[in-house]
Order: structure tokens, then C-alpha cells, then sequence
């Protein structure tokens, strides 16, 4: 195989597509060293971005990990390359996640290629859908992205939907009653000034209170908080799908990052809003029943949100001499 070497500017350009993911409280976990020598790019874990509490497997750190992958390579395709990923090449040092290597392009991946424009459009919305319901067609492109990851995504009918929303509301009250994890939350949830300007979710996303209707939508402001707010009433029968994996090792949960960031993206370009639930899957009791038992799924990974709904504001990203470096 010929490796081609890529210039500053387009190890730039990828990073920087990469790392437009999303990630658990927009830790953005990941950091990217570029090895000249060997012209590899490599995918690594940041430690120092982890939820030691609410994720101590680092689990849904390799979700964030895997999404920042997947958009790399729709990125990479998009610049006439063709990316080689090799996963987890290293048992000695566990933090490196990814080696991507490059070749000239033979054949464009079409596909990957048509995702591009979502990367800079794809947001988490925690405002209000219209309700409205997402197409049978729709869904089947949808489950279709998540196949070709190697993962599954089913739709939840009515009564799974309810049972669902009962586990959130249960993941929601012991948050509420545990305050190391409020205190790790509350690490990632401020104004977005000061240090914490680039990162983590500021106020500006939090999207409205509810105080109407049932979608699973994080409050990330403290209940305590009585200052003045916007509140909304949310959809009463939210379309709501858990994306899983047949295995729950670091590998499949990187592979689950990269089904979910090609769920999103195919979201987005199909006029899609979109949120994403962790809670009741940081749970390891809530997660085994959110399962389910009917699919090859033997392990849930991410309850997502769909609809129609009001154009999200853009959570903020690291610079990139902050995710990348050069050796």
C-alpha cells in the first residue's frame, strides 16, 4: 500500500472537521498527534477530559472519540484521500485510540462523501420538536447508516417509549441525589466565559425549561436555579431510538461513535433535529433495560432524539493548537 504524505494545512483541515463531534458535556475527549516520519495521524484519548464518575469505563468517552473518527473520514474522503484506520493498535498504551494512515483516492466513497456538509451543520438541540412524525422511509435510511458502522439503531413504539422515558426520569433523580455527579456536570456546564470559553456546554444551549410534555430532554441547569428562563412545552410522543452494539468492549464503543456521528450527519442533511440522552445509559441498571430484547442489540449505547424542530445554536470547540500536535 502507498501512503501519501499530507501537508500542515491539510492535517489542519481534517482535525479540524474532526473534532466539530459531539461528545458528553462537550468535553471534546480527544487530542490528534501527527507523526511525520510515518505521515500517521493518530486518534488519542485526553484523560484529563474524562468523567471519572458519571463514566468511569470511559465508555462514552469512546463514543465522542469514535464520532470525532467517523467525521475525519468524511472529511478525508471529501479532500480525494482515502483514509486506512487501524483500531486500538496498541494493548501497551491504552490511550491511543486510532491510527489513520492515507492513500490516494481510487474510487470515492460516495457516500461518505455526500455527509460532508452536515459536518458543520449537526447540532444537539435541546429546544422543542414539532412533534411531528419522522417518516417510515426516513427511519430505514436512518437504521441503514447505523448498519453500515456495524451497529443497530431500532425505533421504540409506544409502549417501549413510555418505559424509556420512566428510566430517564429515573436517571434524572439520582443525578439530582448524588452530588458527585452534580459537581462533575457542573465542571462542564458553565457560561462559556473565562477558561471554560471554548468548551463544555454554555448557557446559551441549554434550551428552555420544560414544563410541558414528555421528551427526554437534560435540564442542565441546577433545580435549585430560580432565576428567570424560558420555558416551553415539548413534544408528548417523542420519536426516540436506542443505537447499540452486539458487544460492549472499547473497540465496539468506538465503532458505536462512528454509527452514531453517520446517523446524525444522514439526520442533518434530511432536515432532522436531534438530541442525544446518555443518562440512563450511565447507569449500568438503568442501561440493561433500556436493551432491547427483540434486536441483535445486545448493548445499548445511545438514546437519540428525532425531529423537526428550531435551528440549534453551535456548542463551542478547542482550538486546534490545543487537539493537536506534531512530532
Amino acid at each position: 500500500m502507498f501512503t501519501q504524505t499530507i501537508d500542515t494545512s491539510t492535517v489542519e483541515f481534517l482535525v479540524d472537521r474532526a473534532t466539530a463531534a459531539p461528545s458528553m458535556h462537550n468535553a471534546q475527549p480527544w487530542q490528534f498527534r501527527f507523526i511525520r516520519s510515518r505521515g500517521t495521524l493518530q486518534l488519542r484519548m485526553d484523560p484529563a477530559r474524562a468523567m471519572p464518575v458519571a463514566d468511569l469505563a470511559h465508555r462514552a468517552l469512546h463514543l465522542g472519540c469514535g464520532a470525532a473518527l467517523f467525521n475525519l473520514r468524511v472529511a478525508t474522503t471529501h479532500a480525494g484521500l482515502a483514509p486506512h484506520i487501524e483500531l486500538l493498535p496498541d494493548a501497551a498504551d491504552p490511550e491511543l485510540l486510532a491510527d489513520i494512515t492515507f492513500t490516494p483516492q481510487s474510487a470515492a466513497d460516495d457516500r461518505l462523501a455526500a455527509l460532508y456538509p452536515a459536518v458543520a451543520l449537526r447540532r444537539t438541540s435541546r429546544e422543542p420538536f414539532t412533534g411531528g412524525s419522522v417518516p417510515e422511509a426516513l427511519r430505514d435510511v436512518l437504521a441503514g447508516a447505523a448498519v453500515a458502522e456495524g451497529a443497530r439503531l431500532a425505533f421504540l413504539g409506544d409502549w417501549q417509549v413510555h418505559s424509556v422515558l420512566a428510566l430517564v426520569q429515573e436517571a434524572g433523580d439520582w443525578v439530582a441525589a448524588d452530588p458527585e455527579v452534580q459537581a462533575e456536570t457542573e465542571r462542564w456546564t458553565r457560561s462559556g466565559t473565562g477558561d471554560r470559553q471554548h468548551e463544555g456546554i454554555p448557557a446559551y444551549a441549554f434550551g428552555p425549561r420544560r414544563y410541558g410534555g414528555r421528551a427526554p430532554v437534560r435540564d442542565f441547569v441546577p433545580r435549585s436555579d430560580t432565576g428567570e428562563r424560558r420555558r416551553a412545552v415539548f413534544e408528548q410522543h417523542p420519536c426516540l431510538a436506542v443505537l447499540g452494539t452486539r458487544r460492549d468492549r472499547p473497540v465496539d464503543w468506538l465503532d458505536a461513535g462512528q454509527a452514531l456521528e453517520r446517523v446524525l450527519l444522514e439526520a442533518t442533511l434530511d432536515g432532522l433535529s436531534t438530541s442525544l440522552d446518555s443518562q440512563a445509559l450511565e447507569w449500568p441498571e438503568l442501561r440493561w433495560a433500556v436493551r432491547d430484547p427483540l434486536t441483535a442489540m445486545g448493548h445499548a449505547q445511545m438514546l437519540i432524539r428525532f425531529g423537526y424542530g428550531p435551528e440549534a445554536p453551535a456548542t463551542p470547540r478547542r482550538p486546534l493548537r490545543d487537539v493537536l500536535e506534531y512530532v
